[in-house]
């Protein structure tokens, strides 16, 4: 297929490139050129614009920042949604408000381009290793058209409901690893402050009821010292302020999330935004030192 992508950051880029390995014909477009350096090598076709994207390609891929990133993208200047004939998939992989997809979704298909949000977890590893979770909102016929796509990028791809419902399940998820990263930081910092190593506290809870995923990965990054990004702390503040935005609007209280969601604040606050979400430990450890050991 001809296949755009728009969007090739820290996960864009391994991605957009396992479509290329697969075949794909791919055609690209940068708001910063360094970005596109990756492909000078490859097959892939760069374009001067969005618009030349979508006109190029049957399905089109965004993966950027937030709702207003992918509003420019497709309504703005030389957008997707500009002169791009009837039929165009495009296929939203970035995180952003359910609201925000459904109302993208709803002028997209007044242009005749259909539309699916499909958010995703597993940071750069998982789209490295293209062993991502894809949640995905949209019309059957639509997900059905673009599932072998997404299978290339996935190790799980379900459709969730109608247009927005990936967004929901992409909320869902950042409640869960948001929450679980600071309280496995919790842990590990209690253990520390109370004299007992760390890593050995861990050993023990991964035989337990406590065992998880993220105090199996993320509680090793930790000890390690690793904060090296594979999911920005900015970008988890970003999809925590989306959830408690959806939070209000539905009259939902949600107690740990928004407790969660101020760790994330200061730890951005703190100058650490661009390091991974598990930096959250060095906010922990300089509180709980603030006063001696």
């Amino acid at each position: 297929m001809d296949v755009g992508f728009i969007g090739l950051g820290l996960m864009g880029r391994p991605m957009a490139l396992h479509l290329a390995r697969a075949g794909h014909s791919l055609h690209l477009w940068a708001r910063r050129p360094a970005s596109l350096e990756p492909f000078r090598d490859t097959t892939a076709r760069i374009h001067a614009s969005a618009a030349e994207v979508a006109r190029h390609a049957e399905v089109v891929f965004t993966m950027v920042g937030d709702a207003p990133d992918v509003e420019a993208v497709v309504f703005g200047p030389d957008g997707i949604a500009h002169g791009v004939p009837p039929g165009l998939t495009l296929v939203d992989m970035s995180t952003i408000a359910p609201a925000s997809a459904q109302s993208i979704g709803a002028r997209l298909a007044a242009a005749g381009i259909h539309f699916l949000d499909a958010p995703v977890s597993g940071g750069e590893v998982g789209a490295i290793n293209a062993t991502l979770t894809i949640m995905v909102g949209g019309e059957p016929a639509d997900f059905e058209r673009v599932r072998p796509l997404l299978e290339l990028l996935g190790k799980s791809v379900t459709l969730i409901g109608a247009v927005g419902s990936g967004q929901v399940a992409k909320a869902c998820n950042q409640i869960l690893t948001g929450v679980t990263v600071a309280a496995v930081a919790e842990a590990l910092n209690f253990a520390r402050k109370s004299g007992v190593d760390p890593a050995r506290v861990r050993e023990a809870l991964l035989g337990g009821f406590a065992y998880s995923r993220i105090l199996e990965n993320h509680g090793q990054r930790m000890l390690d010292r690793q904060f090296k990004p594979g999911f920005k702390a900015w970008m988890h503040q970003k999809d925590l302020r989306i959830v408690m935005s959806e939070a209000h609007r539905l009259g939902l209280m949600l107690p740990n999330t928004a407790a969660t969601a101020q760790l994330f604040n200061a730890l951005v606050g703190m100058g650490l935004g661009e390091e991974d979400s598990v930096s959250v430990l060095k906010l922990l450890e300089r509180t709980s030192d603030k006063n001696g050991k």
